[in-house]
């Protein structure tokens, strides 16, 4: 795959070394969220749990891409799930921007694709909610998470699906 230090390696042994001159240095400095985000990338790319695919539409920017989770147990089993993660220039200060894609019934995901997930929180009462040592893989495997073992049924976002799920829990959850 294609990332953006790769990328810069190859410009600079096409363009030669590095001038100076306060054009150049403009036109080549890299943001602290770019640089995070190849780090970041590899680790998740290393660490992605098996029910999970991530897909970079365009390799040289890592701060937009997708993610399908693919559930094997629990209700959602067998379902396909599309999410799309864009950080923002703040990063790693503020979370990433979830939103999910598909249609899907869900206590913790509304069905415009907001999501409830702390970690997802820029500020939390309680303390779980994102800090700068939070990374992609965590929200990551957080995501993949809503379909296991932190399917919320008490506190949730999506009233009327937990409350669906309590009056009928064999019912069909997909939309």
């Amino acid at each position: 795959m294609l990332t953006l230090a790769s990328k810069l390696k190859r410009d600079d042994g096409v363009r030669g070394p590095r001038t100076s001159t306060p054009a150049s240095d403009s036109t080549r400095r890299v943001s602290v969220r770019d640089k995070l985000l190849v780090k970041e990338v590899a680790e998740l790319e290393a660490n992605l749990p098996c029910t999970c695919k991530v897909n970079f539409p365009d390799p040289n920017k890592l701060h937009y891409f997708q993610l399908t989770v693919i559930p094997d147990e629990g209700y959602y089993q067998g379902g396909k799930f599309q999410f799309e993660i864009e950080v923002p220039d703040a990063y790693n200060m503020v979370p990433p921007k979830v939103k999910c894609l598909t249609r899907i019934w869900h206590p913790n995901i509304t069905e415009m694709g907001e999501i409830c997930l702390s970690l997802l929180r820029e500020h939390s009462i309680d303390g779980t909610g994102w800090a700068p040592t939070r990374t992609l893989k965590d929200v990551v495997w957080g995501l993949n998470s809503l379909f296991t073992d932190l399917l919320n049924f008490d506190d949730p976002l999506n009233i009327e699906a937990a409350e669906h799920h309590l009056r009928d829990k064999v019912s069909q959850w997909f939309i």
